[in-house]
């Protein structure tokens, strides 16, 4: 049997992670079995609907090129494949009358208010469960309210006796007690499907072979298999996703910043390293190997190694994978993308090389917004309030034995040297400077410290001290370096 696999999204502001790792899940699952991935769009719930939601969903998939075969952009041989569409086409309404007719679900046209009377605490939670008033209605009875236009739903009917049990992939088999399950809704009273009812008929008819999504809906499968049973239609298989928390362990939340794609993307994480990092929550390769390809992914994914414990989004691991991607980049790309995330160097002495700065940053950097504050220290001395000094005591080197009185000593002494330099390449201020401290006994480190302490006033920087004189120019290493005294 052909695998075939939905991601299934409804269009309600931008894509959760745990959403992401659904629609990867299960682009993974069909790809490795040379199957078929679906894209599917469920707008029947209406007041959750966002504005251009749809389009981000596209937009998402496509940046982290989890490219559907079938979808409602692209067609294919079961749309159409927006709900609302098909809900058009009457195809929800006449499943469900079907039901209707053969008793398995019934017209219901309680009030709010009575349903609200029939609130009940079941495993310590507050629900509605409905007690099949309206199931015993006479046709006659259900004919007159339905001519007097009386509001309606339908309700699936579920028999309270014995229990239903189903097997999923990574959990195993669950069995619940029918006495705890519901009357759910099939139809709603504006004539929309419910999502649970019309993701059944659509998985169904779209001839979904695995179906992924997250542990959350463990609770919701028995009423599927019953509406699958009902039918008389195979049930597919399940593979409930273990539930991703931040690092306190709590649900990962909108309110945390980076629990969606986007907000990722915004941090200046790229979307190969977020796609690869996103796939490891819940989920390991036989090697342990963590640095994946989306190709390499597709040829060891198995859903089998899916962990049923909670996932940890760990953000720091993230950044460090990240930065593993961002120094597997080719220069001409990463230049591309580092630049968006860059802002313009003001400097009055020298027309900085932008390039060569960027790529000192190319190996330091987690993610592209930290490039700014690697670089910063480039921008010209001369535009510093006040002429502000650096702090001194970044000047004192234990190790080297230098303390802030023989760092400015030295910085006195070598400015004598570098203001007779004419050639401000690299390689020919490292050569003068190294015979110099040949000349005089300084090892090079000794050297090298001050200097670049007095260029940059940071104790750690991108590149050495000769690096960013050649990049700064002669005038402004003077400049950076009087600045000191």
């Amino acid at each position: 049997m052909l695998t075939r696999t939905r991601y299934a999204p409804s269009p309600t502001g931008r894509m959760h992670i745990g959403n992401l790792r659904t629609a990867l899940y299960a682009y993974l699952i069909a790809k490795h079995d040379d199957g078929k991935f679906l894209l599917r769009i469920e707008d029947t719930d209406r007041e959750r609907e966002v504005s251009g939601a749809v389009e981000i969903i596209y937009n998402t998939l496509k940046i982290a090129k989890l490219f559907h075969d079938e979808g409602p952009d692209i067609g294919g041989d079961y749309g159409p494949y927006v709900q609302s569409e098909r809900m058009k086409q009457g195809i929800y309404m006449k499943y469900a009358m079907q039901l209707v007719k053969e008793h398995k679900a019934y017209y219901c046209f309680c009030s709010k208010e009575r349903l609200e009377s029939l609130q009940t605490i079941i495993n310590g939670e507050e629900i509605i469960q409905y007690d099949k008033h309206c199931l015993n209605l006479s046709e006659s009875e259900i004919q007159d309210k339905l001519n007097n236009g009386c509001p309606f739903v339908i309700r699936q009917n579920i028999l309270r006796e014995g229990n239903t049990s189903f097997d999923d992939e990574i959990y195993g088999t669950i069995t619940v007690d029918n006495s705890e399950l519901d009357d759910m809704v099939l139809i709603k009273s504006d004539g929309y499907p419910t999502y649970n009812f019309a993701n059944v008929i659509d998985d169904h008819l779209m001839k979904i072979t695995h179906v992924v999504r997250g542990n959350e809906y463990l609770s919701s499968t028995p009423k599927y298999n019953l509406l699958y049973e009902a039918f008389g239609w195979d049930i597919p298989k399940y593979i409930h996703c273990p539930l991703i928390t931040d690092e306190n362990h709590k649900k990962l939340s909108k309110r945390s910043g980076h629990s969606s794609f986007e907000d990722l993307l915004d941090l200046g994480l790229l979307p190969e390293a977020v796609l690869n990092f996103v796939v490891l929550l819940g989920w390991s390769s036989k090697d342990n190997k963590e640095i994946l390809s989306l190709n390499e992914l597709i040829k060891t994914f198995d859903y089998n190694r899916i962990s049923k414990s909670p996932a940890v989004f760990d953000m720091v691991k993230l950044r460090w994978m990240n930065g593993e991607y961002i120094k597997m980049m080719n220069d001409e790309d990463y230049l591309i993308k580092a630049k968006l995330f860059i802002k313009k160097f003001k400097n009055n002495n020298v027309n900085l090389n932008i390039d060569k700065i960027l790529l000192f940053a190319k190996s330091r950097i987690e993610t592209f917004l930290d490039i700014q504050s690697k670089i910063s220290f480039f921008e010209s001395a001369i535009l510093k309030e006040n002429g502000t000094k650096i702090d001194e005591t970044l000047f004192i080197n234990k190790k080297l034995k230098l303390d802030i009185e023989l760092s400015i000593q030295f910085l006195k002494e070598i400015l004598l040297v570098i203001e007779k330099i004419d050639d401000f390449s690299n390689d020919n201020i490292f050569s003068i400077l190294s015979a110099y401290g040949k000349d005089k006994g300084y090892k090079i480190a000794y050297m090298m410290w001050p200097i670049r302490i007095a260029l940059s006033g940071e104790e750690n920087t991108i590149c050495g001290a000769t690096d960013i004189m050649s990049i700064i120019g002669k005038e402004e290493t003077i400049i950076r370096i009087k600045n000191v005294f």
